[in-house]
């Protein structure tokens, strides 16, 4: 799993994981950003975590050379981007072809790239959500694995309305890796 953030969606795929609701096994957690909250989750979990800064990078190409390395190592059949706010190089999805996986807090094709809900919020739709994709070059594209929507409530502020869209992305994830793996293995 590649994560940038807090981790939430680490966790709720470790835990479907260990509770046996997924027949699958998170190897390895890679975060960019030192001292994030997924990477405190790691410790907790128990989780082998590797740090890959990508202000040590000079480009997107050395970051996802220095990713495809660290998960081959691995031994990785899937990758999961769970809240990694990088955007990827083909390098990255030909390595991983229809094995890269993205969760999106939107119903896209909505609200594509950073700040989704904030897109939503701004667009005053009725109706949002989060998506499970394959990943393709292009910026949350892909075919769509998994969708739940969210409704979007009167008084919704980006913090109530993201704590329900990751709600359903940590209800969605599992499956989405699960339907990922069975696309690889028919």
């Amino acid at each position: 799993m590649l994560a940038s953030g807090q981790g939430s969606n680490f966790e709720a795929l470790v835990a479907a994981c260990r509770s046996q609701h997924l027949n699958a096994q998170v190897v390895l957690l890679v975060v960019n950003n030192p001292g994030c909250g997924a990477e405190q989750r790691a410790a907790r979990l128990g989780i082998p975590c590797q740090r890959i800064n990508h202000r040590d990078h000079p480009n997107r190409a050395s970051l996802d050379s220095a990713l495809i390395s660290a998960c081959q190592q691995a031994q990785v059949d899937l990758v999961v981007m769970a809240g990694w706010m990088r955007i990827v190089t083909p390098l990255l999805v030909e390595a991983y072809p229809d094995r890269l996986l993205n969760i999106h807090p939107s119903l896209l094709p909505s609200f594509r790239g950073l700040d989704a809900v904030g897109q939503a919020l701004a667009a005053g739709v009725q109706l949002t959500g989060c998506t499970a994709h394959l990943v393709r070059p292009e910026v949350d594209a892909g075919p769509v694995l998994v969708q739940a929507a969210v409704a979007v409530l009167a008084g919704d502020d980006h913090r109530s309305l993201s704590a329900r869209i990751q709600r359903q992305e940590h209800r969605i994830l599992p499956l989405a890796v699960a339907l990922a793996a069975a696309r690889l293995a028919g």
